[in-house]
């Protein structure tokens, strides 16, 4: 994991591809995991839940960053969850309105979005230093990583515990669907299968650029 930066920095495509692969939140960095196992035994939810924590942390990264210079030290952390609790209640209210079905499906996972560690930790570690452009981007590249997470999740146990995708039918009617992965124990054996995968190809990167500098050597 790259260290958190201590000054303002440019904005370059790393300041987005960062949450993409190399500070993934959920492959990378463990965070946000409970509405990850929670809410991802279908990709609608998946998609809506990423969707949804993308809003929250680009408008609560972006007003971080344009009061950091007002909110006093001492009360940071207070004011971060006053701004982060806003922009949930806003997020509530829309999917209540759009589709009472998927409000119901998301449960109480919309509201814990205020507990999110993904979105606390941006607006404490960097968009309290760093100025709105470099904040917002930074945050949009956190929240596609956590919506590809949620995807990877969704997708897979969808397609195994239904035989579907948003609904649509892939495998035949002989397919018999693994009930399983649409249930908890699911998420956990989904999760495991891609921390497995992200592992391994973090370790062939690290292998071949040892063999690089070996061979250069």
């Amino acid at each position: 994991m790259s260290a958190l930066p201590n000054r303002e920095e440019k904005i370059t495509l790393d300041t987005f591809l960062r949450g993409l692969w190399e500070e993934n939140p959920v492959f990378v960095m463990l965070l946000g995991l409970c509405p990850v196992l929670a809410v991802t035994n279908s990709t609608m939810n998946a998609i809506a839940m990423g969707l949804a924590t993308t809003f929250v942390l680009v408008a609560s990264s972006t007003l971080v960053s344009l009061l950091r210079r007002v909110i006093p030290k001492q009360v940071r952390i207070a004011t971060y969850i006053i701004i982060i609790a806003t922009f949930v209640t806003i997020v509530d209210y829309v999917i209540q309105a759009i589709s009472l079905d998927l409000y119901n499906a998301l449960g109480a996972f919309i509201q814990l979005i205020v507990a999110n560690c993904v979105i606390l930790g941006r607006a404490e570690a960097y968009a309290s230093k760093q100025r709105v452009g470099a904040s917002v981007v930074n945050a949009l590249g956190m929240g596609a990583g956590f919506t590809v997470a949620l995807l990877c999740l969704g997708t897979v146990r969808e397609l195994l515990g239904a035989g579907t995708i948003l609904g649509f039918q892939i495998f035949s009617a002989n397919f018999e669907p693994w009930v399983v992965m649409i249930l908890p124990p699911g998420g956990f054996f989904v999760l495991g299968a891609w921390l497995l995968l992200f592992e391994y190809l973090k370790q062939r990167k690290e292998r071949k650029l040892l063999d690089s500098e070996g061979a250069i050597s």
